[in-house]
């Protein structure tokens, strides 16, 4: 009898876990970088892991403990030459979320994530990966002319600075590192043009063409249509108008946000279409957003389904955001967090077994 082929799915958190309402509490009454606050911070990203890995997770984030208000202003807050007046993101259930607004020059980074990172390698016992926030989604940051301070030179220094919290992510032994694009779809509801979506895509390229072919293999690029209080600012935009953009970054993983989609099989042919030969996509089959706990067949079967448009060799699966990407959010449980985590893994190893037992 022929043997099975063996068939290997990998499986990836996206990054935030929802953090202890004891830490909340404590951040809101003070300084996020309260040197009092280590130790509850240190508890938070051990716990983490260890429930990451009790979930039978290959791979394991920090749950974002530690970034501070959200994942994408982590590397900018606290920095003297910001306002907290910036840009505004709308959710579809009409609350809003800022983001910092750079009022000179020059524009540095407050921290990189290489330092979360160092944190999370001291107890994990398998692969760590991290989150960094794009290019595009900074950019958002210079709204207005500063004197003295061009959108050119402050393009030019936001370059610099995220090629180097990669570079530093890469050389400490990053898993992967996962450049977070949820304002990708975002971009298409603020412009139907698509002008600013083509800006966004060419602005990411400009910093992921700074890496050779080898070390993009180890980039990813993860999209979304938001989640924050179990809310999303732009799941109306048909994933026809971003997907074909979005294969043209120069990543080798893609995170693409699935399993709360109304049309799956809509989203999965485009995916067949753009995917390029050298690039994988890991697959949403969770929803964070949604209370109920997924059950591992019901990953399997989104699974099955996504490897009829997708060739396996391609294929992985994650979640389909953070849990808690701002760090106040707690309209989900870790214990859910964690719970939904477990389904994904289990599930992708169900659909593992039935696709080599098929091939």
């Amino acid at each position: 009898m022929a043997k099975s082929a063996s068939i290997t799915i990998p499986t990836e958190p996206i990054g935030s876990i929802p953090r202890p309402v004891e830490l909340i509490d404590r951040v809101a009454k003070g300084d996020s970088e309260d040197p009092d606050l280590a130790p509850l911070y240190e508890d938070a990203i051990r716990d983490t892991i260890e429930r990451f890995e009790a979930t039978g997770s290959p791979v394991v984030t920090d749950g974002e403990q530690r970034k501070h208000h959200n994942f994408a202003t982590y590397c900018v807050h606290g920095l003297p030459n910001t306002a907290p007046d910036g840009f505004v993101i709308p959710f579809s259930d009409g609350h809003t979320r800022r983001l910092s607004r750079l009022t000179s020059g020059p524009f540095r980074y407050q921290r990189y994530a290489d330092s979360y990172l160092d944190v999370a390698m001291r107890y994990a016992h398998v692969p760590v990966k991290q989150a960094v926030i794009s290019p595009s989604a900074l950019s958002l940051m210079y709204t207005e002319r500063i004197p003295d301070y061009s959108r050119e030179q402050f393009i030019d220094d936001l370059l610099g600075e995220h090629e180097t919290e990669i570079r530093r992510c890469l050389k400490k032994g990053a898993h992967k590192v996962q450049v977070d694009f949820t304002e990708g779809r975002l971009a298409v509801k603020i412009d139907p043009s698509g002008n600013l979506l083509n800006s966004f895509i060419d602005l990411n390229n400009l910093a992921l063409s700074r890496f050779s072919p080898e070390e993009r293999r180890r980039i990813g690029v993860h999209t979304c249509p938001g989640n924050d209080f179990g809310s999303p600012h732009s799941a109306d935009v048909d994933y026809a108008e971003l997907l074909p953009s979005l294969f043209e970054l120069k990543a080798g993983n893609f995170y693409i946000a699935l399993s709360a989609e109304r049309d799956r099989g809509h989203v999965l042919r485009i995916i067949r279409q753009y995917l390029k030969p050298d690039q994988r996509v890991f697959v949403g089959v969770i929803a964070p957003g949604n209370p109920r706990i997924e059950t591992p067949e019901e990953v399997c079967d989104r699974v099955l389904e996504a490897s009829e448009y997708i060739a396996v060799e391609q294929l992985g699966t994650t979640d389909d955001c953070g849990f808690s990407p701002f760090s106040d959010n707690t309209s989900t449980t870790r214990d859910a967090a964690f719970s939904k985590i477990k389904a994904r893994v289990v599930g992708t190893a169900l659909a593992e077994k039935l696709i080599g037992g098929h091939s």
